[in-house]
């Protein structure tokens, strides 16, 4: 079982392999496999700095705990009708992502990141609306 918080459900969809530091990214690769291969996988959503961001690095302000992440996290979660604390498995939360988001949505959702401007997350909820799954990261 793995503890995700609310954006972190998304970025995994958009997942290629980049991050913010070598940690990061065999971190959030490991996690990106196993999910891919096994959508049985448990995920426990929690409210607050969460497997991932164990291997976020801590260069001055911890941006796992600001308040605009707490805010997507919680906006996320409501789009997918999913609450903090529900445990379910990653296939469902797959399910939930084809029913209640689409790409467009990523404009107001994740108004503020970063990582948007690439276009990969639109391009893995939109595999995920075509059945795909998590795309295979090497």
């Amino acid at each position: 079982m793995y503890k995700l918080r609310g954006h972190h459900l998304l970025c995994l969809l958009g997942y290629r392999g980049m991050g913010y530091s070598a940690d990061y990214i065999e971190n959030m690769t490991r996690l990106h496999h196993t999910l891919r291969l096994n959508p049985d996988t448990i995920i426990h959503l929690i409210n607050g700095p969460d497997h991932l961001c164990e291997k976020y690095p801590n260069s001055g302000k911890y941006h796992c705990q600001d308040i605009h992440i707490y805010k997507r996290d919680a906006l996320i979660l409501e789009n997918l009708h999913l609450k903090v604390d529900k445990k379910i498995q990653w296939k469902e939360i797959e399910n939930s992502i084809r029913k209640h988001i689409i790409p467009a949505d990523l404009v107001n959702i994740c108004e503020t990141c970063t990582w948007r401007s690439y276009g990969v997350c639109e391009e893995g909820i939109q595999e995920i609306h075509q059945g795909k799954g998590l795309r295979e990261v090497k």
